[in-house]
């Protein structure tokens, strides 16, 4: 089960950074809330440059598959 629905629409990069920062307004206030965003912030930041489209789907399902951890926990 995905964290939010339609997370098999997510096929960018842009797309899966909504996503991401969306799940995270599910999470309670404060300092868990604070540590994703700055989270998925950083990885956009780092992965910004990646341009095989193989990866980038590697990349958008992993990060799928650990946002429905985070939310789950």
């Amino acid at each position: 089960m995905a964290p939010l629905p339609n997370a098999e629409l997510v096929q960018n990069s842009l797309q899966l950074y909504r996503y991401l920062l969306r799940c995270c307004k599910q999470l309670p206030e404060g300092s868990i809330r604070q540590h994703y965003r700055h989270a998925v912030r950083q990885s956009f930041k780092v992965h910004a440059d990646e341009d095989n489209p193989e990866r980038i789907q590697q990349i958008i399902k992993r990060a799928i598959e650990d946002a429905d951890w985070v939310m789950n926990k």
